[in-house]
């Protein structure tokens, strides 16, 4: 295998691929970088696998002799990374488990492994495959993953549920304390597929896996739909020369429609900018103590006031004008962190609108203009 490329471009792909590397292999070819030069069609493909997440992406090369050869991703992308801009030759000898990597500022030598050791990514033969706009799959991947679980034992919830309908698509996701849906309006492309042709389908892919989609289309210049692959295992997202690859979670996705009250007696309008400077000042001391907020609601003059007591460490206070139509409660917590998370995954919309009905039962948010989203809350009961 011989070829040439540009320090950039093999920087950027190794650096993409190298996020599906496993930091503890189960086998050592998985610590590698599987790359393939293609004489025909003068590229090199990268690849990363750590059994459940498959990255691959490929780029222009010169390529002199085609093959496939692994490296051990980090030492390879950190010798990349810190090479100066300008060409790079990559060859291994055959016979030998080294490749030498020439750039204008010196010479590598990396030992590695044959690519015939290396796993191969999952296919979808026989699977859907549908056209999701990029710009509708960010605004919802952005809005949602944030609200995923970290907790491994509750493996549903560590993913995002996507449910792709006639009229659009719904993103969910919940840890059991908050939950964020966004709902996007158009499915494909003008002109790629028809509405009806559509088949509606829900499915719950890792938020690992999301990130890196997330990922790969700000890496993307164009503004190409990414096509989505799907069986009964596995979802493969395509986009331009870039392809990821993932296992689905299994389980049954909590029926989250359930949880959103049918009708709200209070709502407070409040810039969503000022209220989350708030939030966020104030949270400095909330953190000191249990992270809960109060936040008192005054709709004779039409105000809310955020407070925080953190004892023996001190106290805070912050009030701004709202639109309230509200009665009561008069008072309601939040934990702090859940509450700014929310608000920063909504930075489409200049207000928002805060809907609750006691002190006790779902507080659910919503940009007024912008990306459609819901976030709720569960607030945290104050003990008197």
């Amino acid at each position: 295998m011989k070829l040439t490329c540009t320090q950039s471009d093999l920087n950027s792909n190794l650096s993409l691929v190298s996020r599906a590397v496993p930091s503890r292999p189960t086998h050592p070819v998985l610590a590698n970088v599987l790359l393939i030069a293609d004489v025909e069609n003068q590229c090199l493909e990268l690849t990363g696998f750590d059994l459940s997440l498959g990255i691959r992406s490929n780029f222009p090369a010169v390529v002199e002799t085609g093959g496939s050869f692994t490296l051990p991703a980090k030492l390879f992308n950190d010798i990349v990374s810190r090479l100066p801009d300008g060409n790079i030759t990559i060859d291994d000898d055959e016979g030998e488990a080294i490749a030498t990597l020439t750039s204008t500022s010196g010479r590598y030598e990396v030992r590695g492994m044959g690519g015939e050791e290396y796993p191969e990514l999952p296919k979808v033969e026989d699977g859907e495959v549908i056209h999701l706009p990029s710009e509708a799959l960010i605004n919802g991947l952005k809005g949602t993953l944030f609200a995923t679980s970290p907790d491994e034992t509750k493996q549903v919830l560590t993913g995002v549920h996507l449910k792709v309908q006639k009229d659009g698509l719904e993103f969910a996701a919940t840890d059991g304390h908050r939950l964020a849906i966004v709902k996007t309006e158009s499915v494909a492309p003008e002109g790629e597929l028809e509405v009806e042709e559509i088949e509606e389908f829900e499915v719950t892919i890792p938020a690992k896996a999301l990130r890196e989609v997330e990922r790969m289309i700000g890496m993307d210049q164009s503004s190409e739909a990414v096509a989505l692959r799907f069986d009964e295992g596995q979802v493969i997202f395509e986009l331009g020369e870039q392809c990821l690859t993932s296992r689905k979670l299994e389980g049954q996705y909590p029926a989250y429609g359930q949880l959103l009250p049918d009708k709200f007696t209070n709502q407070i309008n409040v810039d969503r900018k000022e209220f989350l400077g708030a939030v966020e000042r104030i949270a400095v001391l909330a953190d000191q103590k249990n992270n809960i907020l109060k936040c008192s609601i005054d709709s004779v003059n039409q105000e809310i006031y955020l407070s925080v007591d953190a004892q023996d460490v001190g106290s805070g206070r912050e009030s701004m004008a709202a639109q309230i139509s509200a009665d009561e409660p008069n008072e309601i917590a939040f934990n702090v962190k859940y509450l700014i998370e929310g608000l920063k995954a909504i930075p489409s919309a200049s207000e928002i609108s805060i809907q609750l009905n006691t002190a006790t039962s779902p507080v659910v948010l919503n940009p007024l203009g912008g990306v459609k989203m819901t976030y709720l809350i569960m607030p945290v009961q104050l003990r008197n």
